[in-house]
């Protein structure tokens, strides 16, 4: 398996992963989104304010996973103020179980650290949420942390 960061060229294979994932956690596909999602993609790629990374097993895309950055203001338990928001992960459904998602989840953490983001969090699926508790992220509230 292959394991890359999405480019422009990707843009269309982002929207259809995107719109999988939706359905896979349940939400109905009622309305057409595929431009939304597609220039979402393009000026968060080109700003360079997501980072979106591809699975690729025999030339075809088998997961995703991204992380899209925020600045807040520095604070006494974030120096930085910078954080990220994990989002887009998805596996095919024949591809999991295989340690696919955590493979992703320490390359989107470990490009985090480099890029000097202190916190991470995101919105879990019912399906998601145990390899997020197994790779370390607490549960408040709203969301799942962790603090890197």
């Amino acid at each position: 398996m292959k394991y890359r960061k999405a480019a422009i060229q990707d843009l269309n294979q982002l929207v259809e992963l995107r719109k999988k994932q939706l359905v896979d956690e349940g939400i109905e596909p009622n309305i057409d989104i595929d431009t939304e999602l597609y220039d979402f993609f393009q000026s968060k790629l080109t700003d360079g304010s997501l980072i979106q990374w591809l699975v690729e097993d025999q030339n075809e895309i088998i997961a995703c996973g991204a992380i899209i950055f925020y600045d807040f203001p520095p604070s006494f338990t974030n120096k930085t103020g910078k954080q990220g928001y994990i989002t887009n992960m998805f596996t095919r459904e024949d591809y999991r179980g295989q340690g696919i998602a955590t493979k992703l989840l320490k390359i989107l953490v470990d490009e985090a650290k480099e890029l000097s983001v202190s916190k991470l969090w995101l919105g879990a699926s019912k399906l998601g949420k145990p390899v997020y508790k197994k790779f370390g992220f607490q549960e408040t509230n709203e969301w799942m942390e962790l603090n890197i």
